[in-house]
């Protein structure tokens, strides 16, 4: 599992500055779809003949790991019984997977325990990156226009409140994204 590159380059406070990231030219070039970023815990949710068979949760690399050139993330199995595993098992254990194909999923868990729940969800579940997540038809596509359409963006998986961000998917598999906390304050 690959990190989403930020769309938009860097300043040295890590707010995203009006120069596009070169590997996310396609993104300014009209391709691909925006979807709703939601801000949760990354798992991934293995599904056969309409069953939950695994659950998984990222894991990212730590420092040590870092500097030995590691850098993407993984998934492990999630532990029954397991304290920090408690909500993203709850949150799989509420999504009706009975239509999914089957496969593994990735998938976001969001609900009240998770991430401090900026979508004021009243139970946990887990929403699919491939199957349910809102898409943006109107998302602009540039600083300016982005930075204004995430200031007040509501969120389409939870009316009434603010969407973290955005991701744009490429038909060929790449992805970028935006948050809303990524913009200079001001």
């Amino acid at each position: 599992m690959e990190k989403i590159p930020t769309i938009f380059e860097r300043d040295d406070r890590f707010r995203v500055i009006d120069r596009p990231r070169a590997e996310c030219a396609w993104v300014f070039d009209g391709e691909g779809v925006a979807t709703e970023k939601l801000d949760g815990t990354n798992v991934r949710l293995t599904v056969r003949s309409g069953h939950l068979v695994r659950v998984e949760k990222r894991r990212n690399p730590s420092r040590a790991q870092k500097q030995q050139g590691i850098v993407d993330g993984w998934y492990v199995d999630a532990v029954e019984g397991a304290p920090e595993d408690k909500w993203i098992l709850e949150a799989a254990r509420n999504t009706d997977v009975s239509g999914w194909p089957d496969g593994e999923h990735s998938c976001e868990a969001l609900g009240p325990r998770v991430q401090g729940n900026p979508l004021n969800l009243d139970e946990h579940r887990c929403v699919p990156f491939n199957l349910d997540v809102p898409v943006y038809e109107d998302a602009p596509r540039t600083y300016e226009g982005l930075r204004e359409f995430l200031a007040s963006l509501e969120s389409e998986y939870s009316p009434g409140n603010l969407a973290e961000g955005i991701v744009f998917h490429h038909p060929d598999g790449r992805r970028a994204k935006i948050k809303r906390k990524d913009f200079p304050r001001g």
